[in-house]
């Protein structure tokens, strides 16, 4: 069981710290304790159980750095892992960018741990697997999908006193359903901190009502569209546009990026109705308290009413250009409104909804345009309903113009996108001059 508590954690990390000699020192230790299965034609085709748990040492003699992990964690392995590290750091060239370690902070506990989601059993993920191939087996649609359970924990300490310590779980489940014939294809995921809010046969009927709501596609004229985004859809289109980093605006490869030089940090950027922000103490999408560099995390908006209200800086480019660090985010809330997704559809008078976006890349990053293609159930929306099918299609389209065209909000949902494997907060949206350049025959 590689999950130490704060106790364990602590007292290994202060051992690992006394056979240094290097000016300053940083230890890390990780570990996860999960299990998953996979699902193929209906039936279970892998199964298991993960555990795993490292330590790293990064030595600093002045500006240069190095490091070393290991897994081993008897008296003799950890001071050996602690002199390689000195020696790596003493080969290693200076970094003017270092900056030194920070001392003693007070964290406050996260809220990221779920007792129930780290007792999850093999059973368990068992039955919740059979609950969704009851509902492909009864629709004659075949699934493909994965379920994973995991509990983490992290901590650090340094040499200058700092400790920090967190523990988290989570579970992901994503389905996709299809024919025989693989000519139609619907899709669900959800992602919890607590076990007891996943309903895998409720998501699993979803997929399946997407993919035979597909049959008989038609093809229509790219172009600009009014677009319902589904949460899912909403998230690999916006995930993008999260980092808010201000080095990279400053230099000029951001879409946050002035014309001329400088930021647009306190400028309109996008619809009013845009707010973002990130809460590590949201109940649904709880997050660290603390990140990498040592730094507590608070509440903090990025967007607020369209316009852009702080960026992240880290400490050396905060030192750079005078101004207080700005720690970067751990989680991401996009605010909603309260129209459901069925008005949106009622209120549309010719449009596409969007179940799903996937294979997007960066085509412009100081515009953020983005290219990708629909899949998992698109469909035609006329006089506020939907009228049929369609194929899939390609976009050009960048999330900053998008956001500068919401016409409605529906209530945020959780959605993972199963790239990243990151979990975000995202309503459905209502989006016109929404721009399809092609088809796709891709189911």
């Amino acid at each position: 069981m590689p999950i130490y508590s704060r106790e364990e954690a602590q007292a290994l990390l202060k051992k690992v710290l006394s056979y240094s000699k290097a000016d300053e020192c940083e230890v890390s230790l990780r570990g996860n304790d999960g299990g998953n299965i996979r699902t193929a034609l209906n039936a279970v085709s892998t199964a298991g159980d993960i555990s795993t748990v490292g330590l790293a040492v990064s030595s600093v003699y002045g500006k240069k750095a190095g490091s070393a992990t290991i897994n081993e964690f008897d008296d003799a392995s950890l001071e050996k892992v602690v002199r390689r590290s000195e020696e790596l750091a003493q080969l290693a060239p200076e970094n003017p960018e270092r900056m030194p370690m920070l001392g003693p902070s007070t964290f406050k506990d996260s809220i990221e741990y779920n007792p129930k989601t780290a007792a999850i059993t093999p059973d368990q993920r068992a039955d919740l697997t059979a609950k969704c191939l009851d509902v492909t087996k009864a629709a004659g649609l075949q699934a493909a999908g994965f379920l994973e359970n995991t509990t983490r924990f992290e901590a650090v300490a340094n040499s200058k006193g700092l400790f920090a310590y967190d523990k988290s779980t989570d579970v992901i489940f994503s389905v996709t359903t299809r024919d025989a014939a693989g000519t139609i294809s619907g899709y669900a995921a959800r992602g919890f901190t607590d076990v007891s809010k996943l309903d895998t046969a409720s998501a699993t009927r979803i997929a399946t009502q997407k993919a035979l709501s597909s049959k008989n596609a038609r093809a229509i004229e790219p172009g600009k569209y009014t677009v319902i985004l589904e949460p899912v859809a909403g998230t690999y289109m916006l995930e993008n546009m999260f980092r808010f980093d201000a080095r990279s605006a400053d230099e000029g490869r951001s879409f946050l990026s002035k014309k001329g030089g400088g930021t647009r940090l306190g400028e309109k950027l996008v619809d009013d109705k845009v707010s973002i922000y990130s809460d590590p103490f949201n109940t649904e999408l709880p997050g660290s308290t603390w990140n990498g560099e040592g730094q507590p995390l608070e509440k903090i908006d990025w967007i607020r009413n369209g316009v852009v209200k702080n960026l992240s800086y880290s400490r050396y480019w905060a030192q750079k250009k005078n101004v207080a660090p700005v720690p970067g985010p751990s989680n991401i809330i996009m605010e909603g409104g309260d129209m459901s997704l069925e008005d949106m559809i009622k209120s549309t008078e010719r449009g596409i909804l969007v179940s799903r976006l996937w294979y997007i890349r960066m085509v412009d990053p100081q515009s953020l345009l983005l290219t990708g293609l629909t899949r998992d159930g698109t469909f035609y929306i006329e006089n506020g309903q939907i009228k049929f099918p369609i194929k899939n299609m390609r976009f050009n389209e960048s999330p900053v113009i998008m956001l500068n065209n919401v016409e409605a909000l529906g209530k945020p949902e959780r959605s993972i996108s199963v790239e990243s494997y990151r979990s975000y907060l995202i309503p459905p949206m209502k989006i016109r001059d929404f721009t399809f350049t092609s088809l796709s025959d891709a189911v």
